[in-house]
């Protein structure tokens, strides 16, 4: 034991659990935040109450609840994964039910206060539960079939929930949060590259059953994919989007148009400006430059993670981590490859710099499980 460490060990256990604090995985996150605050304010074309300031209050929140999860022992949380799976999996089956309606999809629960988003949360749970899954059995049984059909079925129930909904991007995102875990767990390869041919099957048969009376996707997502393959067909209806978002990327150039200066958002023909579409504001008014920032304080976020997770001796511990660590790697790397049209349009949002609540109270949630798994490690 080094003499830093021994003199930690000797402070009540409040303090030292501040002192154990990833602080500059909290310093990333501020800095991701703010960048959001600023983009937000500039899309509502100088007017801090529209989006910034509940933004901010927002991502207030979140880091005092960050560091309630995170001071709390990481065997809690451990214990109760399987009650944080089941709670969002009833309330996917209220949305199911009950949910509202909005922009042609009915994904929410209306609490008065807020729209809450239980997909949101799934994405979370399901990484907790098969962490805690795989900390719980044998090494030697990871790849049985038998072992490796129990997570897939629990995968599988939320996705076909969230599907309904529809919100194929956030189907997308619980399949591969959950498939990262039991990757990270040891699950044989074989598994992952069956997995990938029945994708490649099913996609097949997707795009063969349009316009059949077993069509497989909505009208809608099937224009999507129309518009991604060549959003020039239609510039002025379904490649609208698409058009006006690789306009402003494109126009921002190296160092961008300056700040509030974007032509794109501030004579509105981006669409969706504060919420899907905001990394293209960025991209105009900061150009490669401010774009790269960013991308690069996502990838520092991701890389304390990892490092965390690998010195951390605890499997649960490690498996959870990593396991959010690739669900936040997901969130900024569809939404940036969505609206530079490298993927088709799916509806996700940018991590802490889109306008949201659900999706930011979630993530300050899951980043305070790090720290908690970050705090508690043994040492």
């Amino acid at each position: 034991m080094s003499y830093l460490e021994y003199n930690v060990k000797t402070v009540p256990t409040g303090i030292r659990k501040v002192l154990y604090v990833n602080w500059p995985l909290v310093l990333l996150l501020t800095a991701v935040a703010s960048a959001g605050f600023v983009m937000l304010y500039s899309v509502a074309g100088g007017n801090l109450d529209r989006w910034a300031e509940p933004q901010m209050k927002r991502f207030g929140v979140g880091l005092t609840l960050m560091f309630i999860v995170g001071f709390v022992p990481i065997w809690f949380w451990r214990n109760m994964a399987a009650l944080a799976y089941l709670i969002s999996l009833v309330l996917l089956l209220v949305v199911e039910f009950f949910g509202h309606v909005g922009m042609g999809a009915q994904r929410w629960i209306n609490l008065g206060f807020m729209m809450l988003q239980p997909s949101e949360l799934m994405k979370i749970s399901i990484v907790m539960l098969l962490a805690a899954y795989y900390d719980w059995l044998d090494v030697k049984k990871v790849s049985r079939p038998l072992w490796v059909l129990m997570p897939a079925v629990l995968i599988l129930l939320p996705v076909g929930l969230v599907l309904t909904q529809p919100d194929l991007g956030t189907a997308i995102q619980v399949s591969f949060g959950g498939a990262i875990v039991m990757f990270a767990a040891g699950v044989s390869w074989i598994y992952f590259a069956v997995v990938i041919g029945a994708g490649i099957g099913l996609v097949t048969v997707v795009l063969s059953s349009r316009g059949t009376p077993w069509q497989l996707l909505h009208d809608y997502q099937f224009r999507r994919i129309d518009t991604f393959l060549d959003p020039s067909a239609d510039p002025l209806g379904a490649g609208y989007h698409i058009s006006q978002a690789k306009i402003a990327l494109g126009s921002g150039g190296w160092a961008g148009k300056g700040f509030m200066q974007g032509t794109q958002s501030r004579l509105n023909f981006l669409p969706e400006k504060h919420t899907d579409f905001i990394f293209t504001t960025l991209a105009e008014e900061f150009g490669f430059v401010g774009a790269f920032s960013l991308l690069l304080l996502y990838v520092l976020i991701i890389g304390f993670c990892l490092v965390s997770a690998i010195n951390n001796k605890d499997r649960f511990s490690a498996l959870l981590t990593i396991g959010i660590a690739g669900t936040f790697f997901l969130f900024f790397a569809v939404n940036m490859s969505m609206v530079m049209g490298l993927v088709p349009v799916v509806g996700v949002p940018l991590p802490l710099v889109s306008y949201g609540g659900s999706a930011m109270m979630v993530l300050m949630v899951a980043f305070g499980l790090v720290q908690s798994a970050h705090i508690h490690k043994p040492r």
